[in-house]
């Protein structure tokens, strides 16, 4: 790795934050303790009811890294996803939900894998997970070294908050303001239709946290977003249907694994 190169790489994290009080701090701190330091934080305050604005403001005035964008209001997760890569200062674009975590080498990693593989658009990495109240799961989500969008079509193994992204290609295809889809996966999608592959690190450098509340938590309702999502990039029903089944079954043992794995933790 060209440590001078890697010095010099700005990375702009985006985190949109909406009632978040109990867990931004955490997702900040992880941020903020990066092993690669050259970083500015923008965190985009979708309208919080909570503390979460008074807990990012803290963390602004000790760290001049840190940006935070008002939204005015409740705006969505796409909005402020879209918003944060319009301000971002920086080629490349991280993303990190309020509820997760880094690990402190996850930024120096992909920054290396990004200087190896500089004509790829789209890095990410595996996953641990957590519950709401940050107990960890034996479970871990291991990704290829690789991904097309043949294959990322069977399953989404992209966890938003695992990318870095170039802006370039985020603001060809920017998330997508439809509550009733995956934006995230769409905008992968769009990415690797363009011809190109995503890079993938088979590290835990993520640590996911799963909430009953979140859009992804109910699992028959996360089914339909997947069959709308593909719908909503343009695949036909008789081509969708196979992928369906096979995210489905995917699906299905993926979360049977991660329940299996916290039993075995408690015992």
């Amino acid at each position: 790795m060209d440590k001078r190169s890697c010095e010099e790489m700005l990375i702009s994290v985006v985190m949109p934050a909406f009632n978040a009080e109990k867990t931004i701090g955490q997702a900040i701190r992880s941020v903020l303790e990066q092993t690669y330091q050259n970083l500015e934080l923008l965190i985009i305050e979708d309208g919080s009811a909570d503390r979460t604005l008074s807990v990012a403001e803290a963390y602004a005035e000790k760290d001049k890294r840190v940006r935070i964008l008002p939204n005015g209001g409740n705006r969505g997760v796409s909005y402020s996803r879209n918003r944060g890569v319009k301000e971002a200062k920086a080629e490349w674009v991280a993303f990190l939900d309020s509820d997760d975590l880094w690990e402190r080498e996850k930024l120096e990693k992909q920054i290396a894998a990004i200087l190896s593989e500089p004509a790829c658009p789209l890095f990410y990495t595996g996953s641990a997970f957590v519950n709401e109240q940050g107990d960890g799961y034996a479970y871990l989500l291991h990704v290829p070294e690789r991904l097309t969008y043949r294959e990322l079509l069977k399953q989404n193994l992209i966890s938003c908050s695992s990318v870095v992204v170039k802006k370039a290609a985020l603001e060809k295809h920017p998330m997508r303001q439809d509550p009733m889809i995956h934006e995230d996966f769409a905008t992968w999608l769009g990415i690797l239709k363009d011809g190109t592959c995503a890079v993938g690190i088979d590290e835990p450098l993520l640590i996911y946290r799963l909430s009953s509340k979140s859009k992804s938590g109910k699992k028959l309702r996360a089914a339909r977003m997947q069959w709308l999502t593909y719908r909503a990039v343009g695949i036909g029903r008789m081509k969708a249907f196979p992928y369906f089944m096979i995210y489905a079954w995917r699906n299905v043992r993926k979360y049977t694994k991660i329940l299996q794995s916290a039993d075995r933790k408690d015992t």
